[in-house]
Parts: C-alpha cells; structure tokens; sequence
C-alpha cells in the first residue's frame, strides 16, 4: 500500500473530514479514534501500513 498524506478539513464530534493532499480525491470521514489523540482540524496525518500517524 502506498503512502497517502491527507488534512483534517473538519471535525464533527466523533468523526473527522479528511482531504487527501497527494491524489484527486473527495473527501471522506473516519472515526476519531482510528486517528492520533492530538489530531485537531488543520492536522497533517500520513496513512501509512493501515495506521494514521502525524505528519
């Protein structure tokens, strides 16, 4: 799997919008808890071996 950078556009209480930074995407939402606790809106995460981390 392919490394994929994304933004956090938005968060809505237990779900967070993502934008994806490196593709022509729309964006999705995912549960805050498949995120890192210090994920907040503008955070730049790295999806990489089916893991969020900070970017």
């Amino acid at each position: 799997m392919e490394t994929k950078y994304f933004v956090v556009s938005r968060i809505d209480g237990d779900y967070a919008w993502l934008t994806c930074t490196s593709a022509e995407e729309e964006p999705f939402f995912i549960a805050r808890a498949l995120l890192p606790m210090e994920t907040d809106e503008g955070s730049k995460l790295k999806l990489e071996n089916f893991q969020f981390v900070m970017a």
